[in-house]
C-alpha cells in the first residue's frame, strides 16, 4: 500500500481510505486477486488428465488417523466454500461447473471485490 500511496501523491497523513486509493488507481484487492488465481487453478485440477500428479492429489482420499483435535481446513473444502460464496456454485456441482473451460471463465470473471470492513 506504501507504492500505491506514492503512486497517488498522498502520505498516512492525508488519511484517505485505502479502498478509495484502490478505487481512483483501478487496482483490485489482493485477496481478490489471489481468490481469482484459486479458482483458476481449481479449474485446471479438475481438466488434468487422469496420470498427472497434481490432479491425483487433488482427487486422493487420504487413509489413516488424524491428530487430535480441530482438523486443518483442506484447501478443496476452502475452495469449495469460497465458489459457494461468491459464485453460488454448490459444492457437488462444483467439479462439473468446472470441468467446462469457458462456462468456468466466465464465471471467473464475474468474481467482484467484496467491500472492505
Amino acid at each position: 500500500m506504501s507504492f500505491l500511496r506514492r503512486v497517488a501523491g498522498l502520505s498516512l497523513r492525508d488519511r484517505v481510505r485505502i479502498s478509495v486509493i484502490r478505487e481512483e488507481l483501478g487496482v483490485e484487492p489482493l485477496l481478490l486477486r489471489v481468490e481469482r488465481s484459486q479458482m483458476r487453478w481449481l479449474g485446471h485440477l479438475v481438466r488434468m488428465p487422469p496420470g498427472r500428479l497434481p490432479g491425483e492429489v487433488f482427487r486422493a482420499c487420504p487413509s489413516g488417523r488424524r491428530p487430535p483435535g480441530r482438523p486443518r481446513t483442506r484447501w478443496r473444502d476452502y475452495v469449495s466454500r469460497l465458489a459457494w460464496k461468491c459464485l453460488g456454485i454448490p459444492p457437488d456441482e462444483l467439479e462439473e461447473v468446472a470441468g467446462e473451460r469457458e462456462v468456468w471463465a466466465s464465471l471467473l470473471r464475474l468474481l467482484s471485490p467484496r467491500p472492505d470492513p
